[in-house]
């Protein structure tokens, strides 16, 4: 063998040895954006089957309380916007405005018995919580993904690659200050 065909083997080998790191950080890449993107689905699949329960329970709601009609248009508003969102920001702003507007509901319910006794309106509330812990699950492991991907992107050398096929950081689940506000146990 000449020192020419060994150059040229070892040039061969280099170059495999490239392409098949290129590959690897490529396919990491994809798995952390589509686990991203599954997160949210996850997320999105949830929020759907709330806004969903809305019409029944506005249609329960507003028969005994007629003067908060401003609250129960409101949640219809919020139930048509997230139906008509188009981003995942969009979607995120609508959720966390909806699971406010949620919450206003059942504490204004609590000012009428004859609500809280009917059994469909308990029944709705108390599927409605249940998709409220469900979200707050998945909201949580979206957020894993989101932050598993942002740190693939902008792990050296992958950053390079990522830079080059477009990806860019992705926005945490976040908890609106409104979210996070406590008034305490009200009487």
């Amino acid at each position: 063998m000449t020192v020419q065909n060994i150059a040229l083997i070892a040039g061969i080998i280099l170059i495999i040895i490239f392409f098949n790191f290129f590959i690897r950080i490529y396919n990491k890449l994809v798995m952390l954006k589509n686990n991203n993107e599954k997160a949210f689905k996850n997320i999105d699949v949830i929020l759907m089957q709330r806004a969903d329960e809305v019409p029944e329970l506005v249609k329960v709601a507003s028969k005994f309380m007629e003067h908060e009609t401003a609250m129960l248009t409101n949640l219809t508003k919020l139930r048509t916007d997230f139906l008509n969102a188009k981003t995942v920001e969009e979607k995120i702003d609508n959720a966390n405005e909806f699971s406010n507007a949620m919450k206003s509901l059942f504490s204004v319910s609590e000012n009428y018995p004859t609500l809280l006794s009917n059994s469909n309106f308990l029944e709705l509330q108390k599927r409605v919580s249940q998709m409220e812990d469900k979200i707050a699950d998945r909201r949580e492991f979206f957020n894993d993904s989101v932050n598993f991907y942002n740190v693939g992107i902008q792990e050296f050398p992958n950053f390079i690659l990522a830079k080059l096929i477009g990806y860019k950081t992705q926005a945490l689940f976040d908890v609106t200050p409104q979210d996070k506000k406590y008034d305490g146990i009200q009487f």
